[in-house]
């Protein structure tokens, strides 16, 4: 943890957890529980569920699914150079993107940056574009993990499809290719998957994801919509801003909720040089 004061009376609380140890929702319950004691409120805060056997591998190990999610995709491999940007989509950008259409606000918002990347990127209608989502295990697994839960309970998804049907495709289209990829995991899906990694566990080189070296068809989106980054009062009142420090590597994108609860969500994207500034501009088109 390091906490810096500044001369204007501004006050920045950064912090490293690693995944291993907690996931995002898991490391926010430990800021905001020592935010609220600072503050005086620490007997009404939570205290954390500490069990890790809940999601322990099995005895024997029974892996039934292909878990691509986990190949090998560093351990000495040389990163791709990228710079990074926050571009803010507000509320009425993205009900204008929806069109009206049933559609999250999560799956219509990675359907288009999935688009736009392509598109961004100059890939082959051709080729191949594997996009890497993040879901909570918390409530898929049976029988669903205690509130507090303090360990890692996120797991990864994925869709594959043509670039030349990604970019082509209406909006609902791609849609459902998320929901098809993140509806897979369930409870014997993620069991299967706890006992792949006890195995690879001992090997683990370029399966981590600050290890990760993607190819440019690839894109990794991790949503925050839903986490309480915004209740860490220190007794100073809510943040302004959060966000992460760094981005480890081309082609990763977090969508980042804004801090007034407006419908607002910041898409903090990596990526090529050569790329970012089409992305940007794709980005914004079809949200006017």
């Amino acid at each position: 943890m390091q906490v810096t004061f500044f001369k204007c009376g501004g006050v920045c609380v950064g912090a490293a957890i690693h995944h291993t140890a907690a996931d995002g929702l898991a490391a926010l319950d430990f800021v905001n529980t020592w935010a609220a004691i600072a503050r005086g409120a620490g007997e009404a805060a939570p205290r954390p569920w500490l069990d890790r056997t809940l999601l322990r591998a099995r005895s024997p190990p029974a892996v039934r699914f292909d878990h691509a999610e986990y190949s090998r995709r560093g351990g000495g491999g040389s990163k791709v150079p990228f710079d990074s940007a926050i571009l803010p989509v507000s509320k009425a950008q993205i009900d204008a993107l929806k069109a009206g259409k049933k559609l999250s606000t999560f799956k219509a918002v990675v359907a288009h940056v999935w688009r736009c990347a392509c598109k961004a990127r100059g890939l082959a209608a051709t080729e191949d574009t594997r996009l890497y989502m993040t879901a909570d295990a918390r409530s898929r697994v049976r029988p669903p993990l205690p509130e507090g839960y303090l360990g890692n309970a996120i797991f990864r998804a994925s869709t594959v499809a043509k670039v030349g049907d990604v970019v082509s495709e209406p909006l609902d289209a791609a849609a459902d290719r998320i929901s098809g990829a993140t509806a897979r995991l369930d409870d014997e899906y993620i069991r299967s998957l706890v006992d792949h990694l006890e195995q690879a566990v001992s090997d683990a080189a370029g399966l981590r994801k600050g290890e990760w070296v993607m190819p440019e068809t690839d894109l990794w989106v991790i949503s925050w919509q839903g986490l309480p980054i915004y209740d860490a009062d220190f007794g100073w009142g809510r943040p302004a801003f959060m966000n992460r420090a760094c981005l480890q590597f081309s082609g990763l994108v977090y969508l980042v909720p804004g801090p007034d609860g407006d419908g607002r969500l910041d898409v903090v994207v990596a990526m090529e040089p050569k790329s970012l500034a089409r992305f940007k501009e794709l980005l914004y088109e079809e949200l006017k």
